[in-house]
């Protein structure tokens, strides 16, 4: 019976490396979401799939991220508006960080105006916001998101198929 596990491994380790080498790579490097809503129509629409890069350590504005149900109760993917020490409002309809309006071409919809919130740094949090921002439950609803809700950036649509790439073009 040793012998024959002992053959098993040997005739198989490559297949073995390869679907550990998967299961890894899935846990802690990629792995792919699904966009479940509304929220960030145009830009996404409710089915897409996305690759989840749970690597990145410096979240860039108006990058797509996905945020843990650990913190409101459903997984979230939305647009970073605000970083850490900035400052965010609505004034008019229109989308001001640090006192100056953004280029806030990924909107669609009217964005209700909301009085000036800051984001601290201490504790890493960041404003997030929907595309669609009529139906869109984010920060504007649900507060900020602390940075260790945020499970990384998904920037890269993989289906449908002749919508596959980046996600910050417009």
């Amino acid at each position: 019976m040793k012998e024959k596990i002992i053959n098993f491994f040997r005739e198989n380790i490559v297949f073995i490396i390869i679907i550990i080498a998967i299961i890894l790579t899935r846990l802690f490097i990629v792995s792919p979401v699904r966009v479940s809503g509304t929220s960030m129509y145009p830009t996404l629409k409710n089915g897409d799939i996305m690759l989840l890069n749970k690597t990145t350590k410096n979240i860039k504005r108006y990058e797509v991220v996905v945020v843990s149900k650990k913190f409101k109760g459903d997984e979230l993917i939305k647009r970073v508006i605000g970083l850490p020490g900035d400052t965010v409002e609505v004034k008019n309809g229109k989308v001001y960080v640090n006192d100056k309006k953004i280029d806030d071409k990924f909107a669609n919809g009217t964005t209700k105006d909301f009085e000036k919130i800051t984001l601290s740094k201490e504790k890493d949090e960041y404003f997030v916001m929907g595309d669609n921002r009529g139906v869109s439950l984010d920060s504007r609803i649900l507060g900020p998101v602390s940075g260790k809700y945020i499970k990384g950036t998904s920037n890269i649509r993989l289906f449908p198929f002749n919508k596959i790439g980046n996600t910050l073009k417009k």
